[in-house]
């Protein structure tokens, strides 16, 4: 497994839409946009699961490209994660993250 640490720690490695675009799977994709369509009571197609990781280039899912607050953020700041900087203890918004995932946290200290 991939170990590609996104901005606020989380391993895009273990994501579903990283997976099926690297392995090219489609049925993962088709699992994965009915699962993040009724989690978040939307309609994700099939079509737009493909993402390479929130730090590398290339494609990325649409929350995580335009819609992440965490990502935009890093991105704003110039830091490689979210350990990088120095509000990263009093971040509301990463705190939502790793108050849900302690393996996050975890990762971003490794960093």
């Amino acid at each position: 497994m991939n170990n590609i640490i996104a901005f606020c720690g989380l391993n895009c490695g273990k994501c579903d839409a990283y997976i099926a675009t690297k392995n090219d799977d489609q049925a993962l994709r088709v699992k994965t946009a009915k699962l993040w369509s009724e989690m978040n009571n939307t309609n994700i197609q099939a079509e737009q699961i493909n993402c390479e990781g929130c730090r590398m280039n290339g494609k990325k899912f649409v929350y995580c490209e335009c819609m992440c607050g965490i990502r935009q953020c890093a991105l704003k700041k110039s830091v490689e994660t979210c350990c990088d900087c120095p509000e990263m203890d009093i971040c509301t918004t990463l705190g939502a993250v790793t108050a849900n995932s302690s393996e996050a946290l975890k990762n971003l200290k490794k960093q």
